[in-house]
């Protein structure tokens, strides 16, 4: 039923009673980070998330993400956690759909998106900072020897160099927002899950991240800068633009990196062309 490095048969008979373990089903659910398990028992439908070596060499942490799901279980925003296990953590099933793509421009183009963001970045923050260039060099000693070029050291050597922009707000932050990270329930309120890289920073840094990773153009980052501010206030839409703006190149630094080191670590083709606009716009030999 389950992977031997990953026993999940084994904690199940501790959390479910005996009658409930007897008609207990598991399906995997894959990802690009790697793979999961739906957990159905009677009533209970759960999710077991795996953190593998190699998620962790990417930055997850499983008690991390559960202290930060239990930190988040009252304001309806992300899964609540069930249980802490090795190498893995047991959260509720999310009901409901992964946006399709017009469900995602939909939800750009309405603000839902954005203040369902403004509510996580007006709660308290997490307690766990994240240290970007400690994440840039931590991918470097990860990535494909191989690949490495002057240039690249030469670029890396920069950004270890530079003081990254001193935050407007430091808020707790998700990391991962895109359409297969939201999923939109019958009543049309959308939740966010795949929580890993959850960690607190500057809200400018998350939308340019959220801009960035789904390619916003100028009038849907407008939208939805327009519908983020009205609901949290605090800056003006020119101030926080330039501060995305300075945000840019420190996420598509990040971006190319994660690619990286997962082509180093799977030898799938998709996370080479998944990295090559990043290195474009930093000016790196494809």
């Amino acid at each position: 039923m389950c992977n031997p490095d990953f026993d999940l048969a084994l904690w199940l008979r501790r959390l479910l009673p005996p009658s409930a373990s007897a008609g207990c089903q598991v399906e995997k659910v894959s990802g690009l980070s790697g793979e999961s398990r739906r957990v159905r028992a009677g009533e209970r439908d759960w999710l077991a998330r795996q953190v593998t070596p190699h998620k962790r060499m990417l930055g997850a942490d499983n008690v991390r993400e559960y202290r930060i799901l239990r930190q988040l279980s009252a304001s309806g925003l992300a899964p609540r956690p069930v249980a802490l296990i090795p190498r893995g953590l047991v959260v509720d099933w999310t009901p409901g759909e992964s946006l399709s793509a017009v469900q995602w421009q939909e939800c750009l183009n309405n603000g839902s998106l954005a203040r369902r963001i403004g509510q996580l970045h007006r709660l308290p923050r997490y307690g766990y900072p994240l240290a970007l260039q400690g994440r840039y060099e931590t991918y470097w000693q990860l990535t494909d020897p191989a690949r490495r070029c002057p240039a690249w050291l030469r670029l890396h050597q920069r950004f270890m160099a530079q003081k990254p922009p001193t935050p407007l707000k430091v808020v707790p932050m998700h990391m991962d927002v895109h359409a297969d990270n939201l999923i939109r329930d019958r009543q049309g309120a959308i939740s966010l899950i795949d929580w890993e890289y959850a960690a607190d920073g500057d809200f400018a840094l998350e939308l340019a991240a959220l801009f960035r990773g789904n390619g916003l153009n100028i009038r849907q980052q407008t939208v939805f800068l327009a519908a983020y501010l009205a609901c949290s206030g605090g800056f003006t839409p020119a101030a926080v633009t330039r501060q995305i703006s300075a945000w840019l190149p420190w996420v598509d630094y990040l971006m190319l990196m994660w690619y990286e080191v997962r082509w180093h670590q799977t030898r799938q083709r998709q996370f080479l062309q998944f990295a090559r606009p990043p290195r474009l716009r930093l000016g790196l030999p494809v």
